[in-house]
């Protein structure tokens, strides 16, 4: 299981927002680029940034932090925030982005999510984003009502690469992630699927670790390594051994 550190940016700085919310923000560096750096070099495969006021405005805002993150090291980026686009999308794969993240355009330009899909196959990801069960869009601003696991079921035979499923309510509250949630969406759907919300110590990595036979491929934590209660290099270890670390 890939353990995949979170770079969040909001107004050129990494933060931590809880639950989504702009003005309960926690700003851990000035240059998220070395934060990149720092996960990088501490064994990181795949490093997951969100463009926040890209996210709440729908439109990109930190082109410059994003390249300053694709200069600083060379493991794969996977971006998301405010891509609504075709030539946005095309502009962050040429960046050097590996893979993008669509969210509310996902569900409300399925055709959008198609041509992407179709044009860069193996690196388009979904975000979906569940408040109480229900897709979250806008920056999570906006509450749909199209349950997450629909959702999920829709994207199958598309080409998506991945699935992100956050649970809101658990997002940057270290109260640990929703396992049931987590299982019944990567159940329904024969697809990778990377959890996020919630994570705050390695405990909480080797309750994810058994949903890897339910299609669970990843999990991605942020407030957790910010805060210290997660060492990344411990729950590197333990993911590689499968829990016997």
């Amino acid at each position: 299981m890939l353990i995949i550190p979170a770079i969040d940016i909001k107004n050129g700085k990494c933060v931590r927002l809880l639950q989504g919310r702009k003005e309960d923000e926690t700003v851990f560096s000035h240059r998220p680029a070395d934060m990149a750096r720092k996960w990088a070099g501490m064994g990181a495969k795949l490093i997951h940034v969100v463009d926040l006021d890209g996210a709440f405005e729908k439109r990109p805002r930190n082109r410059e932090a994003i390249r300053a993150i694709l200069a600083a090291v060379s493991v794969p980026v996977q971006l998301g925030g405010g891509i609504r686009q075709l030539d946005t999308l095309a502009g962050y794969i040429d960046l050097g982005v590996e893979r993008v993240v669509i969210g509310t355009q996902a569900i409300e330009e399925p055709a959008f999510l198609g041509q992407a899909a179709k044009k860069y196959p193996g690196r388009i990801v979904v975000g979906i984003d569940a408040r109480n069960g229900f897709v979250a869009v806008d920056g999570w601003t906006r509450t749909t009502e199209t349950r997450a696991v629909d959702l999920a079921k829709r994207l199958e035979g598309l080409g998506v690469a991945a699935i992100n499923f956050t649970d809101i309510h658990r997002d940057g509250m270290q109260t640990g992630p929703n396992i049931e949630q987590t299982r019944a969406l990567a159940r329904a759907v024969n697809m990778d699927v990377v959890a996020s919300g919630g994570v705050a110590t390695i405990d909480d990595i080797h309750s994810l670790l058994p949903l890897e036979k339910d299609g669970v491929t990843g999990v991605i934590t942020g407030q957790a390594l910010y805060s210290g209660s997660l060492d990344l290099k411990e729950a590197l270890a333990v993911a590689q051994t499968g829990g016997l670390f």
